[in-house]
C-alpha cells in the first residue's frame, strides 16, 4: 500500500513538532552544560547561551578533586539500589496477593492501602514517628518509609491482571504453590513493568533530599542531591555577603560555573541509565498488542 503525499506530509509535521518538543526539553541541560565549560567572565557577561565561551575545566576539576562529592556519589549509587531493590519486594509483596479474588478481606486490604495514597499524616508527624522509631540520623530513614508507593503498587496490581488467569489456574492445579506461580510465570511476564517501576523508584531515590534534610544531620549519609542543595546554600551565601561588602573566601563570579558543574556531576549518573532499560519500555508498549 503506497501512502498518499497528504500523509507523508502530516508524519513529517508530526516527526517535526517531536524533535522541537525533545529539543525544547534539552535547552535547559545543554545551557547548563555550556555554563560549566565556560569561564566566570563570559558567565558573568552573559555571554553563554548553549554553547561554551571560553573553554574551561575548572568548574568540573573544583567538584571532582572534592573528596565529599565522589564520597557522596558512591554512597548515593549504593542507596539508590538498595532502595530500589526493597522497594520492588515490598511492590510486588502488596500487589500479588491482592489478585486472588478468594482472598479474605480483599476489599478491605485493598481500601486501606489506597487511603493512604490521598492523605497522609504531614511533615511534623512524620518527624516524631521517625524519632519515636530511633529512626533520626539512621540511613534505613531513607530506605523505609517511601519504600512503598501505592502508585506503583496499581501500576504492577494492574499488569497482573492483564495475565491470563488460565496460567495461574493451570499451575495451580498441578500444584504450584502461591510463591511459585509468583516466581515460575508472573515474574517472568513482568519485566517491562518492573523496570519500569524500577526506573520510578531509581530516579525517585536519586532526586530525593528532603528526607535526609529532615531527619540526617550526619554528612556521611547526605546523597548526592542534599549535598548539591547545601553547595548551592552556601555559594548563594557568599554571594549575598560580597554584595553587603563582606570578604568571602570564593570570587562570586565562580559561584554559577560551579553550581552548574555540580548539577551535571549529579544528574548525568541517572541519565545514564535509561538507554539500558528503553528495550523493556518498548516491550511493555508492544506486550498487549493485538496479534494474529
Amino acid at each position: 500500500m503506497v501512502k498518499s503525499s497528504s500523509v507523508k506530509i502530516s508524519d513529517l509535521l508530526i516527526a517535526l513538532f517531536i524533535f522541537l518538543m525533545i529539543l525544547l526539553c534539552l535547552m535547559p541541560m545543554l545551557n547548563l552544560l555550556a555554563r560549566s565549560l565556560s569561564s566566570p567572565q563570559a558567565i558573568v557577561n552573559r555571554q553563554v547561551t548553549f554553547w561554551p565561551v571560553d573553554l574551561t575545566w575548572e568548574s568540573y576539576q573544583y567538584v571532582f578533586l572534592d573528596k565529599s562529592f565522589s564520597r557522596s556519589m558512591i554512597w548515593t549509587a549504593i542507596l539508590c539500589v538498595t532502595f530500589t531493590v526493597f522497594s520492588l519486594i515490598m511492590t510486588i509483596l502488596c500487589a500479588f496477593p491482592l489478585i486472588y479474588k478468594t482472598l479474605k478481606g480483599r476489599k478491605l486490604f485493598n481500601t486501606m492501602v489506597i487511603f493512604t495514597m490521598y492523605f497522609s499524616a504531614g511533615t511534623i508527624p512524620n518527624y516524631v514517628l521517625m524519632k519515636q522509631l530511633n529512626l533520626l540520623n539512621n540511613p534505613l530513614v531513607l530506605i523505609l518509609p517511601g519504600c512503598l508507593s501505592v502508585f506503583n503498587m496499581i501500576i504492577l496490581k494492574s499488569f497482573f491482571f492483564g495475565i491470563p488467569e488460565s496460567l495461574r489456574e493451570s499451575a495451580e492445579m498441578d500444584g504450584a504453590s502461591p510463591p511459585t506461580v509468583l516466581l515460575r510465570i508472573y515474574l517472568p511476564l513482568s519485566t517491562s513493568v518492573l523496570a519500569t517501576l524500577a526506573l520510578f523508584y531509581a530516579v525517585g531515590r536519586w532526586n530525593g533530599f528532603s528526607d535526609a534534610l529532615l531527619y540526617l544531620t550526619k554528612p556521611d549519609f547526605h546523597p548526592i542531591q542534599l549535598k548539591l542543595y547545601n553547595i548551592i546554600n552556601n555559594l548563594t551565601s557568599i554571594e549575598i555577603a560580597a554584595a553587603e561588602g563582606a570578604s568571602a573566601n570564593a570570587p562570586p563570579i565562580m559561584s554559577d560555573g560551579m553550581k552548574a558543574a555540580a548539577v551535571m556531576f549529579a544528574t548525568v549518573p541517572i541519565l545514564v541509565i535509561y538507554p539500558w532499560l528503553q528495550r523493556y519500555f518498548i516491550k511493555g508498549v508492544s506486550l498487549g498488542a493485538i496479534k494474529e
